[in-house]
């Protein structure tokens, strides 16, 4: 998924650059470039050689920038892997915005679920998963990303609402949705994700539906 554009104020502030007559556009794009370089560089060599092995001299070297530059963009390891997730609620709210007025809330939140978990690769989210189970530090990170999919869903379901109820019943259904992901999750990752994500996504929504009757 993409990194965001927002450097975190942790990190060292950007160099001063002259500008250019391509204007501000051209500078902006090409910070991105490179933060997206580090974030790709960086999830690659965490898979391939782990978390702990990986170091930042290696993720700049792979970005093919020098390690102050990375300090640039990310104050930590930790950060790179925060910002390849941030992606994953803009693009949430989107698939829900996105869907037919019809539909419940509950219906809109299982099908944009399984419209962005489509674009999973199994093997990557595994391994992703084992990364985080080995360190406390990306476990910690992994609760507030959860807590910001909840929010960006409470707030794509919310637009659909006409009424306080509605908009009480939005923050709800994001509760719930947001708990079967990471319960589902969870659990398709455990049956060693042969199942596709899409299908597991539907299996546990009806259970949910099959609490609620």
């Amino acid at each position: 998924m993409k990194a965001s554009k927002v450097v975190r104020k942790s990190a060292k502030p950007l160099p001063a650059v002259a500008k250019s007559p391509d204007g501000p556009g051209l500078r902006q794009r090409k910070l991105q470039e490179t933060r997206e370089r580090l974030t790709r560089g960086a999830m690659a060599l965490f898979l391939e050689r782990g978390f702990e092995a990986t170091t930042i001299d290696d993720i700049a070297a792979a970005a093919d920038v020098s390690r102050r530059s990375f300090f640039h963009y990310f104050a930590s390891k930790e950060d790179v892997v925060a910002a390849w997730q941030e992606g994953a609620a803009s693009a949430l709210v989107a698939e829900v915005v996105a869907r037919p007025a019809g539909e419940s809330m509950l219906t809109a939140a299982e099908n944009a679920i399984a419209a962005a978990v489509r674009r999973i690769d199994p093997a990557e989210a595994a391994a992703m998963s084992r990364l985080k189970r080995d360190n406390p530090a990306l476990q910690a990170r992994d609760q507030l990303k959860y807590e910001k999919l909840e929010r960006a869903l409470a707030e794509g379901l919310s637009q659909r609402a006409r009424t306080k109820s509605d908009r009480l019943k939005a923050r709800l259904v994001a509760m719930i949705a947001t708990g079967a992901m990471r319960v589902g999750g969870e659990s398709w990752i455990g049956e060693g994700t042969r199942e596709k994500p899409e299908a597991f996504v539907k299996r546990t929504f009806d259970a949910i539906r099959g609490i609620l009757k």
